[in-house]
């Protein structure tokens, strides 16, 4: 199977040149054989091409179609749709100086680029920079593709060509040494540079778990196994440590290889030196104490005679010049040249994905105390404007807003093209992303000049990068009206999500600024690309569309109402007139903030998009106005912090949807006596195409849900309506009288279905959020904004299951809490200048956590000076020498969070301090601690805190160690790819495992088109591959995929993100089929850990958890343990599912078979009786899961008898008794696998092909139900239906 995601695909010639580690050579890599680039269904890897749409041609209509002669349509269909561009790959041969020949595989495709890459990256040439590639003495183009250079083919000989150095080769190459010197050393992860991110699966796996790895052997290992978790991870502990969370890698010991490379003091060499060819001076270190000048020249590295204090250039005796660094330092250093060597050979070892740069920045919260080493290259990025590898970049610094347009333009007519067009979106946007937190970070720590210096701090604006940074107060009193400052905090991700909205819409000439929303020590910047020409002109020159002054004045624009007339229907915003400050009406196509401005460059840009959704009336009271009664019900309207607050674009989809399903009904019940029910989804469905019965059916219908039109279904918002100073003409008062309604209605839907539907999505487990970031996004896939959480849990404690939800409500106070502290914690950091930093967060988390009544003593000023109270002018944001922080008690914080939950959540918090939150919500305090550092971006030291010590703070200023950014940006999607990935799924979800399987190959091939090799989406796509995978029968492939799964997943997410904890999961049982069952074991008590780490032991997906472990302990013998985790299970799964559940009665039956093979069969009995009952209950006597359970207790029944006999037999003949042997039973590997498979949801069925019909009539049945909103509980048999990709029925044909 073609998974290969090590395939990546060429890259655009004028991307930065950081994608060196992408291309690896690992065994998959460039074979000689041509397997590598197909994959099952027969297009190659780089190039699946189709013609137009085709792509979406493979809509979920097309997938939705059922029967089992569906199957040879949809091949066909495919087939018409797909055209294969044959990309045969070829070999090639390379020769090396000093090196063996050696056999490389290419595609026509790739770029000679790459073959370098390659090179840079090979054990054996990883040391060279500075050549070019020849065949037959011609010098090949870097840039060129394969295919277009002449002569070369299949079994070419290229050669290796020394080129002389320049001094951006020789700085590229002293870079790329550092970088190969840091091949594993995790200290750029934990600083969060560069795009590196922790990954901890290959200390579970003892390296890695394919051919290449340490693991070889196969097996049951029963005898070395040693099963025992470390007390922490058992049911029922307390304990939560925190050092297990980042345990120590071996190899990141850091062989050293240099103890110093930098820059010498000499550079750069002077006039006469640059004519001998001198480039540059590099001054060393060695591990034997040698110190050493070297000199970087045209013709390669040498050593010179200079010492620290004299300056003598000339060559010394003997000089060892060499082409490469690395050859001179081996030939000087004898430790140099083993511990290099070692090292490269366990950097080529590593998994790809252990090393391959992720597309945006993730930040780790714990870290541990890092030895800072000298470093040329770090010191030098750091006094210069560096962003990825700008200064080989002709032209210095990028163009951004060029950039990102440019991008835009590109062709999108052919799947080619699309694919090329958003590779180039994708890449720089995450360039775009780094260059923006970097900027940010640089105007908030003071290294940018402001261009308007005289006013004051929090009024500046920055140009950095070809960037314009701005800070998130309201400057000029500009949102007076919507709430001052809070207003000024929220416009920027409002605006965000406004050009998210129009980024996805994708209309062709119509532009949207690059933004990213940066929170940082306590500030909020915005960053954006700037409009070519508008530092030039005055804002009421530039605006020809909207308003700047909130509608007092507004202009309106021909060309700009049709580019936004496209996207008002996706958008779902209503065109409407507006009256400007001379009473004439204006026709708009979006709210009046929204500015249109053509650029110097002709294009059209739209700026300000922060009311792009319509306002959400239920935080919005109006004079005058009554909400709906469900509304009015639950406490609404409310007063919050500032008038900004909208409808998520998710809402408004829901609420569209829901209103069609209300228009559906209506005409099915009304068009009885109609001969044709009329088509409502056609937009253009005139009046005259029906009969007059059937036109008024349509328009009663249309008008009873606020349609905008009355003869089809087209529901609008008009985003001004209740804006402050926004008039509308008197002719469409009743518009706007229909429109309030419309907003009004749409507030209602949000807490009379959206949060009751949250509510029961949990109950019935089909959403399992885990932590603060789970549940903010289930609420965000609802449209619920997290200014309902208040609600939310209100709803929750008044639902009759309160019990079974109990998880939820927990983490929502845990979110509520931490989301406060937050919102007190950004405000505090304003006031703290720089060199208190450490003691004042220190402190907080203190106030916040700690149990000892904290009193903070101000740090012992390191530089105490007399002349302290010098004036400063020009003072950095949080440069005030400002102590009120350390005034801060813990009962004050906390009285703080109570009223700040009150007023911003409308919910009230009974606790005084952390203890009594902790006892009153059953929270834990390292899982308060995991989310308030996440959302502030606080690292802390890894280290076990003591929080509940009355006699010193939990924490000490030396254990915080950084605070990084909190980057909000926009993700581009892989649209072509998501489609793929949609219609596998579907055919999945209709049995077709292998069509389903050959999409999903196809879309993980374009994800990696598009976003390189690590993404979010890749990981999904893993992951389901490797679930089919393992379904058809291939263990060792469901492993590999699973493996790059749970690796994406640590490097992407974040190693402890509730994803990451599913990933390992799978991982273990993938394990325990493929016979590795200790490190199923390790990877499971891994998931454990973290799980109670992230939620702790009280959650619905513990029980899952520890069915799993107790399943795989059964499997070793080890039943004691067994007992002690499904016990657990059983319990948590009662709890949830109610002790009727059908989950439950299998949770009997595990400990039950355990209990059995302790030979106490009372108590298996006990237990399975147990199950049976519900069993019987639930799906009645006739069922086969009832009969099964019946069978095993009267086997156990026989058993306990013949137990009974033989110990009378005993008692009554002594010693001498004539024994039957007793059938102590271990349980076969395949019996545990096959519960293993029950449990998470996989069910093998051999089938013929007449079951295939009645299964498939089956599954549409349970989809049809599950659509008419009955609970699916009673139908389903142990296969839980919930983890969000899980597949209903995972069906094995036979």
């Amino acid at each position: 199977m073609v998974s290969k995601t090590d395939d990546i695909p060429a890259s655009v010639p004028n991307c930065n040149v950081n994608t060196v580690d992408l291309v690896e050579e690992t065994p998959d890599r460039k074979e000689t054989t041509k397997a590598t680039h197909r994959d099952p269904c027969g297009h190659s890897v780089d190039t699946a091409v189709m013609n137009g749409g085709g792509a979406h041609n493979l809509s979920e209509e097309e997938s939705k179609q059922d029967g089992a002669g569906d199957t040879d349509g949809g091949e066909d269909s495919n087939e018409q749709e797909v055209i294969v561009i044959q990309d045969t790959g070829f070999t090639v041969k390379i020769q090396a100086p000093g090196t063996e020949p050696f056999d490389l595989q290419v595609s026509p495709q790739e770029m000679v680029q790459e073959i370098h890459q390659v090179l840079m990256d090979r054990e054996d040439t990883c040391h060279r920079t500075c050549f070019s590639l020849q065949l037959d003495s011609n010098v090949l183009d870097n840039f060129a593709e394969l295919k277009s250079i002449e002569g070369l083919q299949e079994g070419s000989l290229l050669k290796v060509v020394e080129e002389p150095y320049t001094v951006r080769e020789a700085r590229i190459h002293v870079r790329h040494i550092r970088d190969l010197l840091k091949g594993l050393d995790p200290s750029d992860a934990y600083n969060g540079v560069d795009c590196n991110s922790l990954s901890f699966l290959s200390v579970f796996t003892d390296g890695d778990l394919g051919d290449s790895g340490k693991r070889k052997k196969k097996g049951s290992e029963l005898e070395q196994i040693d099963c025992t978790p470390p007390e922490h991870i058992l049911p029922g502990s307390k304990e939560r440590p925190l050092l297990p969370l980042q345990p120590q890698n071996k190899d990141w010991k850091p062989m050293q290889c240099l103890k110093v490379l930098t820059m010498s003091g000499w550079n750069p060499p002077p006039g006469n030196r640059k004519m001998h060819g001198d480039l540059m001076y590099l001054y060393m270190v060695t591990v034997e104490e040698r110190h050493i000048s070297i000199t970087a020249s045209t013709r390669g590295f040498y050593l010179n005679q200079s010492t620290t204090y004299t300056f003598n250039p000339k060559p010394a005796n003997p000089s060892f010049l060499s082409h490469s660094l690395v050859e001179l330092l081996s030939q000087i250093s004898p430790a140099f040249k083993k511990n290099f060597t070692a090292l490269q050979k366990k950097r080529v070892q590593r998994h790809p994905f252990e090393r391959i740069a992720t597309p945006f920045q993730v930040y780790s919260w714990t870290a541990p105390q890092v030895d800072h080493t000298m470093d040329c290259v770090r010191a030098e990025d750091a006094y210069t404007s560096r962003l990825g590898y700008e200064e080989h970049i002709p032209g210095q610094t990028r163009d951004w807003n060029e950039e990102l347009q440019t991008t835009r333009e590109l062709a999108r007519k052919n799947l080619p093209d699309r694919l090329l067009r958003e590779r180039a979106i994708f890449k720089v946007h995450s360039d775009f992303a780094a260059a923006a937190t970097r900027g940010s970070m640089a105007v908030i720590d003071g290294n940018v000049m402001a261009i308007n210096p005289g006013e004051e701090t929090r009024m500046q604006m920055f140009i950095w990068n070809n960037i314009f940074f701005s800070l998130g107060f309201d400057v000029r009193d500009h949102y007076r009206e919507l709430g001052g400052d809070a207003a000024a905090h929220a416009a920027p991700t409002n605006d965000l999500n406004g050009v998210r909205a129009y980024g996805a819409v994708d209309v062709e000439g119509l532009y949207t600024l690059g933004t990213v929303v940066v929170d940082y020590r306590g500030y909020r910047v915005t960053a954006q690309s700037i409009i070519p020409g508008i530092l030039e002109r005055e804002q009421e020159q530039s605006v020809i569309y909207g308003s700047i002054d909130f509608g007092k004045t507004v202009v309106s624009h021909g060309k700009y109402l049709e580019l936004l007339e496209r996207t008002s229907r996706p958008l779902k915003v209503q065109r409407h007139n507006v009256l400007n400050e001379k009473d004439e009406s204006m026709e708009l196509c979006s709210s009046v903030e929204c500015k249109g401005i053509i650029g110097n460059d002709g294009r059209h840009y739209i700026l300000d998009l922060l009311r792009t959704f319509p306002p959400d009336l239920n935080f919005l009271p109006v004079e005058g106005e009554e909400l709906s009664p469900e509304s009015v019900r639950q406490g609404f309207p409310r007063q919050h912090r500032h008038r900004l607050a909208c409808l998520r674009q998710e809402l408004i989809e829901a609420f569209v949807e829901h209103r069609y399903r209300r228009v559906t009904c209506y005409i099915d019940i009304h068009s009885t006596s109609l001969s044709s029910s009329p088509d409502l989804s056609n937009p253009t469905l005139t009046c005259f195409h029906q009969d007059p019965k059937s036109r008024e059916v349509v328009l009663n219908a249309c008008k009873a849900v606020g349609s905008i039109s009355n003869t089809s279904f087209d529901i609008r918002f008009n985003p001004d309506i209740f804006s402050p100073g926004v008039r509308f003409p008197e002719d469409s008062a009743d518009d706007i009288q229909k429109q309030k309604q419309l907003l009004k209605d749409a507030g209602a839907f949000m807490v009379s279905c959206q949060i009751p539907s949250l509510v029961k999505d949990c109950l019935d487990h089909s959403a399992l959020p885990m932590d603060g970031a789970t549940l903010t996004e289930a609420l965000h896939q609802r449209g619920i904004n997290v200014r309902y959480l208040g609600n939310v849990l209100a709803f929750v404690d008044q639902t009759p299951a309160k019990a079974q939800l109990e998880h939820f409500y927990r983490i929502g106070i845990s979110e509520l809490i931490t989301r406060c502290a937050k919102h007190i914690f950004k405000t505090y950091l304003q006031g703290v200048e720089l060199s208190a930093l450490s003691a004042a967060v220190s402190h907080f988390l203190n106030c916040f956590l700690s149990s000892f009544d904290a009193v903070a003593h101000l740090p012992a000023d390191e530089l105490v000076s007399r002349r302290k109270n010098r004036k400063r002018r020009n003072r950095v944001p949080g440069g005030g020498d400002n102590t009120a922080w350390a005034s801060l008690t813990p009962s004050e914080l906390w009285k703080n969070i109570v009223s700040e939950a009150q007023s911003y959540y409308h919910f009230t918090l009974h606790c005084e301090n952390a203890d009594q939150g902790v006892e009153k919500y059953s929270l834990q305090k390292i899982t308060l601690l995991r989310e308030i550092s996440i959302k502030a971006g606080i690292q802390i030291l890894i280290k076990e805190y003591n929080f509940d010590s009355r006699h010193k703070p939990a924490f000490t200023e030396e254990d915080i160690l950084n605070i990084f950014p909190v980057v909000k940006h926009v993700n581009p999607k892989a649209s072509d790819a998501f489609h793929f990935f949609q219609s596998g799924q579907a055919k999945v979800q209709q049995g077709y495992l292998k069509e389903g399987c050959e999409l999903i190959n196809e879309a993980l091939n374009l994800f990696n088109n598009v976003y390189g090799a690590m993404h979010v989406e890749i990981c999904a796509c893993l992951r389901l591959l490797a679930r089919l995978n393992y379904i058809m029968g291939d263990h060792h492939e469901a492993l590999s995929n699973q493996q790059k799964a749970v690796l994406m997943s640590e490097r992407v997410l974040g190693v402890e993100h509730p994803n990451t904890i599913q990933e390992y999961m799978h991982l273990a049982l993938y394990c325990f089929a493929n016979g590795q069952l200790s490190t199923a074991l390790k990877l499971l008590y891994r998931a454990r850990y973290l799980m109670l780490m992230v939620c702790g032991e009280d959650h619905p997906e513990m029980a899952l958890l520890d069915s799993n472990i107790g399943l795989v302990l059964h499997g070793v013998m080890e039943y004691d343990l067994s007992l002690r985790f499904l016990e657990n299970s059983l319990a948590i799964n009662s709890k949830y599912h109610g002790p009727r559940s059908l989950k439950v009665a299998l949770s009997h039956h595990l400990v039950a078979r355990v209990y059995e093979s302790k030979a106490e069969f009372r108590s298996a009995l006990q237990q399975e009786k147990e199950g049976y009952t519900i069993y019987k209950n639930q799906v009645g006597e006739a069922h086969e899961k009832t009969k099964e359970s019946s069978e095993y207790l009267k086997y156990l029944t026989q058993q306990a008898v013949a137990l009974q006999r033989t110990m009378n037999e005993i008692y009554k003949n002594g010693s001498n008794a004539s024994i039957m042997p007793l059938k102590f039973t271990a349980p076969s590997m395949a019996s545990v696998l096959e519960q293993l498979n029950i449990i998470n949801g996989i069910i093998f069925i051999p089938l013929s092909q007449k079951d295939l019909e009645n299964l498939k009539a089956e599954v549409q049945r349970r989809q049809q139900l599950q659509e008419s909103g009955k609970s699916v509980e009673d139908l389903t048999v142990d296969g839980p239906l919930e983890l969000e990709d899980k597949i209903p029925m995972d069906v094995n044909v036979d």
